[in-house]
């Protein structure tokens, strides 16, 4: 007898329903405490260890992002840097107008989310590689709108006129404590957003979006939302670039290079979930940090290290660890426990992933587990 036709013979009120195998709290308190030690960085390390922080929590926060959308909404974006460019030159347009580049950031973002709507507007009919060239043409169109206003730097870009009057060690320590709040409020956006109703909806369009349709799941407004939320948070990236730079390239914020990053930290990290992208961060930074000098083999291992995880490790590194040591640190999905299987958890259906004899339901349709 299948688990499915056991589980049919027997009452549904004695199973249990979690939303996680462990007692979520010990995470959240090692998560406080590694936000709290972060904190502490501008005291005990050189400036130039701070500078370094804040170029990952950029690539975090975009690569979350490129997550949310590419991992759970299957929307592979390659114009992501539109945002980034926005997000920079919103904070360059407003110091203009004498307003602190650090009051000027929060705003950024919530332009960058304005504007996402429109953008979507145009691609929201596009699918796979469609949507995926189509962002990539919008990127660049932006980036070309920029450039035709000398008032803004034209195509050669300008500083920022209106810097505090600080010193450079609290100037550098500042932007450090607003790159780590950009980067915890990031990822705290994308836990709640993917523990709500919509992260359901979110992991029942990535395994079966006909499927998800047929249910009733409104997918045009789920895709929505999240390609805003996206747009908020590279725009917040983009602002904190121009915060830590000090000045605003075209060339520089509109790169696709940005997507590039992103899109490198989540594959070697693992598509599909929160932890993913913070493995992936770290280990690029690593390869960044140390391979930096080698020129052109910089680039080459980069491609390599991309290359062996899609081919050996299709679910990232992060994936690895899960498969061996069943670790979740921010769970999102559902537990089905079996009382007559002590410990363990039961699922008898497609959609729940094997986590070393436990399982775990990520959604309500059938499909993969997140």
């Amino acid at each position: 007898m299948t688990a499915v036709a056991a589980a049919a013979d027997r009452p549904a009120e004695i199973y249990r329903v979690t939303r996680s195998r462990r007692n979520v709290a010990w995470t959240g308190a090692g998560a406080l405490a590694v936000v709290v030690v972060l904190a502490l960085f501008p005291y005990i390390v050189y400036a130039g260890t701070t500078t370094i922080m804040v170029q990952g929590f950029i690539i975090l926060t975009l690569a979350s992002m490129w997550n949310l959308l590419a991992g759970y909404a299957g929307l592979v974006s390659v114009g992501q840097q539109a945002f980034v460019g926005l997000g920079a030159y919103f904070v360059l347009i407003l110091n203009i107008h004498r307003i602190s580049m650090f009051a000027a950031l929060p705003v950024a973002a919530v332009g960058c989310g304005v504007a996402a709507v429109p953008l979507w507007w145009l691609v929201s009919r596009l699918r796979s590689g469609y949507f995926a060239i189509a962002t990539w043409v919008l990127a660049t169109t932006v980036a070309l709108i920029i450039e035709k206003f000398p008032s803004i730097g034209g195509g050669t870009g300008m500083s920022l006129p209106h810097t505090p009057a600080l010193s450079s060690a609290v100037l550098e320590a500042d932007t450090y404590w607003i790159g780590l709040a950009v980067t915890v409020l990031a990822l705290l956006t994308v836990y709640l957003l993917l523990r709500s109703r919509l992260g359901l909806v979110l992991t029942a369009i990535r395994d079966d979006e006909t499927a998800a349709r047929s249910s009733g799941a409104r997918v045009g407004l789920a895709r929505m939302t999240v390609f805003v939320v996206a747009g908020i948070g590279c725009g917040a990236a983009g602002a904190l670039l121009a915060v830590s730079q000090l000045i605003v390239q075209p060339s520089a914020v509109f790169s696709v290079q940005w997507t590039a990053e992103m899109a490198f930290a989540v594959i070697i990290g693992g598509l599909g979930t929160i932890e993913g992208p913070i493995l992936g961060t770290i280990v690029y930074m690593v390869l960044q940090q140390t391979l930096a000098s080698y020129n052109a083999w910089y680039l080459i291992i980069l491609g390599l290290v991309a290359m062996a995880i899609a081919i050996f490790a299709r679910r990232g590194l992060w994936g690895l660890v899960d498969e061996h040591l069943g670790i979740r640190l921010f769970p999102v999905g559902y537990w089905l426990w079996d009382p007559a299987r002590p410990g363990r958890g039961w699922a008898g259906r497609r959609g729940f992933t094997r986590r070393r004899g436990d399982r775990e339901s990520q959604g309500a349709a059938p499909g993969k587990g997140a």
